[in-house]
């Protein structure tokens, strides 16, 4: 079956200079962090595999063990054998070896390494299909009704599926429920061994008035290019979900456009203030000012707008 594609081609006018991006997602969402107010949405509840966003169930679990105190940073986690078996991404540790929680987090933040996200589980949940059951009670917990998780890496499974409202429930809840640990994923690289190892996530830092500041990227061929991102303007604090992009620079500057579209509504309504009477959404021509929208068929054809499947979400 044929994947829906929301296809967006931007032209952004800067004195003489036009560019114009092509942006295929199978699904998008931008929401308040503060108040959980869906701004934008486009088959937010569409599944599909998470790839590695489902480490960010394993690092919302992790954060709270510290939080409770059931582990420390510098506490050591043994790698198994299954651990040390995973496919890439991983760190590459043996089975035997050991690792710093503290070092492990930012394994999985930076890295996104799946031998360590293992690691991590088998740690706390004692075995890693008994901390699979911690992430599913954790998922139903925060409302995420259409997630269930297979393992905690967000290694390809079938099963395993999610939808992009449910994975800004999740980011939602890292910075709300874990604050203290949200700054970690600022990291763009981290050293263990004597060895400094980057990350891919080309999206951190400051884009003109926005700072972004998270959250995770991930890939799996069933999924595409997946992310969710924040981002804040000083005032407000945005999540931004965008799964199923084409490539990665695709989905990030899309998620990048979102993030600076959705700071404008914000501003916007506080200008309007209480004038503001009217119920308004957000919608393909909102979304994006100075924007031409389109679909495109298997032969190359463009369509109009208004045969555009509309925002399927309201204020």
């Amino acid at each position: 079956m044929l994947k829906r594609l929301l296809f967006i081609f931007v032209f952004f006018l800067d004195g003489e200079f036009l560019q114009a991006i092509y942006y295929p997602v199978n699904a998008a969402i931008v929401l308040n962090a503060q108040s959980g107010e869906v701004i934008y949405s486009y088959n937010a509840d569409q599944k599909t595999q998470p790839a590695s966003l489902a480490k960010m169930m394993t690092l919302l679990l992790t954060f709270k063990a510290l939080q409770q105190k059931k582990i420390h940073p510098t506490t050591l986690i043994r790698v198994s054998s299954n651990a040390a078996s995973q496919k890439p991404s991983v760190l590459g540790l043996k089975s035997g070896e050991s690792i710093a929680i503290q070092h492990a987090i930012l394994a999985l933040i930076v890295k996104s390494a799946n031998d360590i996200a293992v690691a991590l589980a088998e740690h706390i949940g004692g075995t890693e299909k008994k901390f699979v059951h911690l992430m599913n009670n954790e998922a139903k917990r925060l409302g995420m009704s259409s997630t269930v998780f297979f393992n905690p890496s967000g290694w390809k499974n079938p099963r395993q599926l999610t939808t992009a409202r449910d994975m800004a429930k999740l980011a939602r809840a890292l910075l709300l429920e874990c604050p203290g640990y949200y700054h970690l994923f600022s990291n763009k690289q981290f050293c263990i061994n004597n060895k400094c190892i980057k990350g891919h996530y080309k999206l951190l830092g400051k884009r003109g008035n926005i700072i972004v500041d998270g959250i995770k990227t991930g890939f799996v061929n069933a999924s595409g290019y997946n992310l969710a991102a924040s981002g804040t303007n000083g005032n407000n604090r945005l999540i931004a979900v965008v799964l199923g992009g084409r490539t990665s620079k695709q989905r990030d500057a899309l998620a990048n456009l979102l993030l600076k579209k959705g700071f404008s509504r914000l501003s916007n309504r506080k200008i309007r203030g209480n004038n503001i009477k009217r119920k308004a959404s957000i919608n393909h021509e909102t979304i994006l000012s100075n924007s031409v929208y389109s679909t495109h068929t298997t032969h190359g054809i463009y369509n109009r707008i208004k045969e555009l499947p509309q925002n399927d979400e309201a204020d």
